[in-house]
C-alpha cells in the first residue's frame, strides 16, 4: 500500500492484490467493482482507524460528479461486505460507525515491493477485543488445518471450555463441602483402611484440581494466547486427574443406579479428550498464519 510500498494485503482466507487490481480467497479471484475496490484498498491501508465518510466522498467521487452520495456509499460497501460474507450487524472485517464512517477490524498482513517479510498493521488499542476476536472470523467454509472441521466462533469453544471448568470446580467443591458424606459412602463398601484412603484421595485430588480450573478459567476468559501451548504441556497431568474424578458416579450407585453411574462415567472418560479439542478450535490463529 502507498504507506509501505506494499502491493498486497492478506486478511483470513482473502488476498487483495492492488497491482493486478484483484481480490482473491483461497487464491481464486472474485469479481469486485471499481468503487468497492477503491474502498477496500483504502480501509486496509488504515486498518484500525476510521476512515470518514467524507474521506471517502473525495477519494472515490470527483466534486463535481453530481450523484447520491450516501447511497452509492451505501451499496457500494454493502456489495463489499456481501463479498465477504460480512455483515453490519456482526461485523468480522469491515465495522460500521454511524454517521462517521468504516473501520477494517480484521488483522492484516502485507507484503513489501521491497520482499521485506509481512507486517501486521497497526490496530487502535481500543480495538484490539475486536482484533482478538476476528482472528477466528475466518471463512465458514474454511477446514481447521489439524482437524479437518470447519472452524467455530472463538465465542462458542472457549465459553465450553470454560463451563467444563466449572463442572469440575463445582465436582471438587462438592466432595470437599460434603466429605463427611463421601466417608460415609466409602465406608459402606470399604473397609476403614479403604474407606480413609479414598477420602484421601479425594482430597488431595480436590485440592490440586481447584487451582489448576481457577487458572484454565481465567486463562480462558482473559483469552491467553499461549493457553494453547500451556494446556498441551499439562494435559498428561490433567489427564490422569479428569480420569480418576470420572469414576466419583460411582459412589453414587447407591441413589442413581448403576445404569447411570456407569453412563456419567463414560462421558466424563471423554471429557478431557474434547477440553483438548475445544483449545485446538480456539487457538487456531496462529497456526493458520505460520
Amino acid at each position: 500500500m502507498p504507506q509501505n510500498n506494499s502491493k498486497i494485503a492478506r486478511f483470513g482466507v482473502f488476498e487483495l492484490d492492488l497491482s493486478a487490481g484483484e481480490l482473491r480467497k483461497n487464491g481464486r479471484k472474485l469479481r469486485l467493482q471499481e468503487q468497492p475496490f477503491q474502498i477496500l484498498a483504502l480501509l486496509l491501508e488504515r486498518a484500525g482507524d476510521v476512515v470518514t465518510r467524507e474521506e471517502l466522498r473525495q477519494k472515490l467521487w470527483a466534486a463535481e460528479t453530481f450523484v447520491d452520495f450516501d447511497h452509492g456509499l451505501n451499496t457500494a460497501v454493502n456489495k463489499l461486505r456481501e463479498l465477504l460474507g460480512d455483515s453490519a450487524s456482526s461485523p468480522r472485517f469491515i465495522e460500521t460507525l454511524a454517521r462517521r464512517g468504516y473501520r477494517f477490524i480484521a488483522p492484516v498482513q502485507t507484503d513489501a515491493q521491497t520482499g521485506a517479510q509481512p507486517s501486521v498493521l497497526p490496530t487502535a488499542p481500543a480495538e484490539q477485543e475486536a482484533k482478538l476476536e476476528s482472528q477466528q472470523a475466518l471463512d465458514p467454509g474454511a477446514l481447521h488445518p489439524e482437524l479437518d472441521v470447519p472452524i467455530p466462533r472463538r465465542g462458542l469453544t472457549r465459553g465450553l471450555f470454560a463451563l467444563v471448568q466449572v463442572m469440575y470446580l463445582s465436582f471438587y467443591l462438592s466432595a470437599l463441602f460434603r466429605l463427611h458424606i463421601v466417608q460415609n459412602i466409602a465406608d459402606s463398601f470399604l473397609p476403614a483402611w479403604g474407606a480413609a484412603t479414598l477420602t484421601g484421595v479425594v482430597m488431595i485430588t480436590a485440592g490440586v484440581g481447584i487451582p489448576l480450573r481457577c487458572y484454565l478459567l481465567s486463562a480462558v476468559g482473559f483469552d491467553y494466547q499461549q493457553l494453547a501451548e500451556k494446556f498441551q504441556k499439562m494435559f498428561p497431568f490433567a489427564l490422569a486427574l479428569d480420569q480418576l474424578w470420572a469414576v466419583s458416579p460411582f459412589l453414587l450407585t447407591p441413589k442413581i443406579g448403576i445404569g447411570a453411574a456407569f453412563a456419567a462415567c463414560a462421558a466424563l472418560l471423554y471429557v478431557p479428550f474434547s477440553e483438548r479439542t475445544l483449545i485446538r478450535m480456539a487457538y487456531v490463529s496462529k497456526r493458520l498464519s505460520s
